[in-house]
């Protein structure tokens, strides 16, 4: 089963990382705990739409961007599921890489 909340935490940690950016600094500029922003990009706990929109604005992108790119990252996992049903999809994925 494909998590929402993992692939939203993949594409948060990648938009910070590109930047070059530390978790400390995205956390304080956002005003979210360090902790909980990890466990958001670990995919480990729920964000609420609050909390998305101050980690976007510390990040500079819309959220409509982090959307898109979950949704790309979506359907790419529902792809791969569908073609190899008895597989879960992180074995597929790194059975890709």
């Amino acid at each position: 089963m494909v998590l929402v909340r993992g692939l939203l935490g993949d594409v948060l940690r990648r938009k910070r990382l590109r930047q070059g950016r530390t978790l400390r600094e995205v956390s304080a500029d956002a005003r979210v705990s360090l902790g909980y922003l990890s466990e958001v990009e670990r995919g480990q706990k729920e964000a609420s739409s609050e909390l998305l929109a101050a980690i976007c604005m510390a990040l500079d992108v819309p959220l409509s961007t982090i959307f898109a790119e979950v949704s790309q990252d979506l359907a790419r996992e529902e792809a791969l599921v569908l073609a190899h049903p008895s597989i879960e999809p992180a074995e597929v994925v790194a059975s890709a890489a």
